[in-house]
């Protein structure tokens, strides 16, 4: 999808993700399966430095396309004890027959690469009585915000900031942000480096720069904090909506999509309006027992306003057979935004 970012890590990257192990309850002689191809930097701190460290064992499972009974046969068939994803995978795990499944072996689930929409974690707690604990990271660090096994996850929520990981939110004029104000997610680096945090990009001293500077590492992502130290993601910096003065993230909007019982699968993304700057389109995937028209364009929409502040109702909405993905299963929200500015030209 793109040239790599070439993220330079030293000795202390895979220590690190023993961090990222305890996030994911591995245990010793336990069987952990983290769903991530090779191509990904996840398929090394999802499954082998920390896990491999804290005495796990490591399930792989290799296929040429993705097929949700398949995956659960597997992961029931050879006794998986703790298992990572990301979301867009528990969205097609949860319209399976879960009940033909033998899941006593599994002890613990999480998830990261993209934001978690509660739907998604009350149907899979609702099947498994498992509740899917979130976290956030990138190829630059660990899991750097996570709900941790000591805490009682909030869904929808990161969770709160790691240990050793002093995260901070951040304006566009560099003030720190309070309770409930939007910001960018820094990490602060002025008294050390934590651990498993990069030294910066290969041979790109000027991205290393304007990504890290005055004491803070930039993660370009956006969120907001709770009066409990909760983070919420709102997006990443490039997806945020502007329409009629409003910043709008595209995560809220997904949810709200993602609880009606006809969609499957929702991109949120901002598409040029003459007046309102941007209006907010739905890409939606829907599921087996439903069949495009105009009549369900109008109830998601009429839904939506019901369940978030209705000035954040997807305008346009079209529906597709699938969305474009990255190898990880994290929406390419870019490449959707790139066909309608090419449509609109």
């Amino acid at each position: 999808t793109g040239l790599p970012k070439m993220v330079e890590h030293d000795y202390t990257y895979p220590l690190g993700h023993i961090i990222t192990a305890h996030w994911q309850s591995v245990v010793e002689d336990g069987l952990h399966y983290t769903v991530a191809d090779t191509g990904w930097a996840k398929a090394m701190w999802g499954q082998i430095y920390g896990q491999w460290i804290m005495g796990s064992a490591v399930f792989v499972y290799d296929y040429e396309r993705f097929d949700a009974a398949h995956m659960l046969e597997k992961a029931s068939k050879y006794g998986v004890t703790t298992f990572c994803a990301p979301p867009t995978i528990y969205r097609f795990l949860i319209k399976e027959d879960l009940s033909k499944y033998n899941f006593s072996t599994l002890k613990y689930v999480v998830t990261a690469g993209e934001p978690l929409n509660p739907e998604v974690y009350n149907k899979l707690y609702e099947y498994t009585g498992l509740k899917l604990m979130e976290g956030f990271g990138q190829t630059e660090c660990v899991v750097s915000v996570a709900n941790f096994p000591w805490m009682e996850p909030r869904p929808g929520s990161m969770g709160k900031p790691s240990p050793c990981y002093n995260i901070k939110l951040m304006d566009n004029n560099g003030n720190l942000c309070d309770v409930g104000e939007e910001g960018e997610i820094v990490i602060e680096t002025s008294e050390e480096k934590p651990p498993g945090l990069f030294r910066g990009y290969y041979r790109d001293p000027e991205k290393t720069k304007e990504t890290w500077h005055d004491g803070y590492y930039n993660t370009g992502d956006t969120a907001w904090i709770d009066e409990d130290g909760y983070l919420w993601f709102v997006g990443r910096n490039d997806d945020i909506i502007k329409s009629s003065g409003y910043r709008i993230g595209p995560f809220e909007v997904e949810s709200a999509v993602l609880s009606h019982p006809a969609v499957l699968e929702s991109a949120i993304t901002g598409v040029p309006h003459h007046i309102r700057g941007q209006v907010i389109k739905a890409t939606i995937v829907l599921t087996r027992d439903y069949e495009p028209s105009e009549e369900l364009k109008k109830e998601i929409q009429n839904h939506v306003k019901g369940v978030t502040a209705p000035y954040k109702y997807p305008r346009v909405i079209e529906f597709v057979d699938e969305l474009p993905k990255t190898i990880s299963g994290k929406i390419r929200r870019i490449d959707i935004r790139s066909r309608d500015e090419e449509q609109t030209d």
